[in-house]
């Protein structure tokens, strides 16, 4: 953080860290003469967007951060480490710790019966699956949950090993186009080393035993951690016997799904017949 600060929303000093981001915006655009727009254009937004990120009512992007670097000499990515600092006040406290966790990870392991995992959510998918809850900052959100997603695009990204239950594949959000391109992207991050897609398919004598979606996150070094979403905060764990049990089911989980090709196929399955 800098030494400078300025007035928060009530006149006051920034009580909050978006407040803060947004006021050092302002202060380094105003004192460099730049104007809104001028920023806007930079960081491929507009006007409205970068006024609320300046008086702290929405989340900046990894992007806008890195536009500011860009356009503000002698920054040397201080906006960009105060974004990425930010947008993880979009979360839960209680999932703030696995986030950050997430992003050193070798291997990520997910299992999801009820929706895509947010990781590989498509910007449509997450928009219309927030829109079905009551949350004030539904779009902070988003973009939260699409800056989680740049850890896939790095050189050598996290592993990810998903299990899919099928209704997953067939609950629609956002309708037929939404959808088709939600399945698109989860097929295209199965054709991808070194990521793994399974799928549970929906068998009358399926029964799995797994009421609550979770996450196991491996390291190159130090001990695994789980985290079991719940109602209304999710549980990271770390303690080794809980941590070891949550393996054991993730294992348990994919030997009773189908293979990767038999899981990519019954993908491509769904999307021609029910999203075409």
């Amino acid at each position: 953080m800098t030494g400078r600060t300025g007035k928060g929303r009530d006149g006051g000093e920034p009580q909050t860290p978006l407040e803060h981001f947004g006021e050092e915006v302002r202060l380094e655009r105003e004192r460099l003469g730049i104007e809104r727009e001028e920023l806007g254009k930079e960081a491929f937004c507009g006007y409205s967007l970068v006024s609320k990120i300046e008086t702290g009512k929405r989340v900046p992007s990894p992007e806008f951060g890195e536009a500011c670097d860009r356009l503000f000499p002698d920054s040397h990515g201080r906006f960009s480490r105060l974004a990425a600092f930010v947008l993880k006040c979009a979360f839960q406290p209680s999932f703030r710790k696995y986030v950050e966790l997430e992003e050193i990870a070798a291997t990520i392991r997910r299992y999801n019966c009820m929706l895509v995992p947010g990781l590989i959510q498509t910007e449509d998918y997450a928009r219309a699956l927030m829109a079905t809850g009551r949350a004030r900052n539904q779009e902070d959100l988003v973009t939260a949950r699409m800056a989680r997603q740049r850890i896939l695009l790095r050189e050598h990204p996290p592993a990810l090993w998903l299990i899919l239950e099928e209704i997953v594949l067939r609950r629609a959000f956002g309708g037929r186009e939404v959808m088709r391109e939600q399945l698109k992207r989860i097929l295209t991050l199965a054709a991808q080393t070194p990521h793994v897609v399974q799928v549970l398919p929906e068998r009358e004598d399926a029964v799995h035993g797994q009421a609550n979606q979770f996450g196991i996150l491996s390291f190159d070094e130090g001990a695994d951690v789980a985290h079991v979403e719940a109602f209304p905060n999710g549980l990271l764990l770390t303690e080794p016997r809980e941590v070891a049990m949550a393996l054991q089911n993730y294992a348990l989980l994919s030997a009773k799904a189908l293979s990767p090709d038999e899981s990519f196929a019954l993908i491509e399955s769904v999307l021609k017949e029910r999203y075409s």
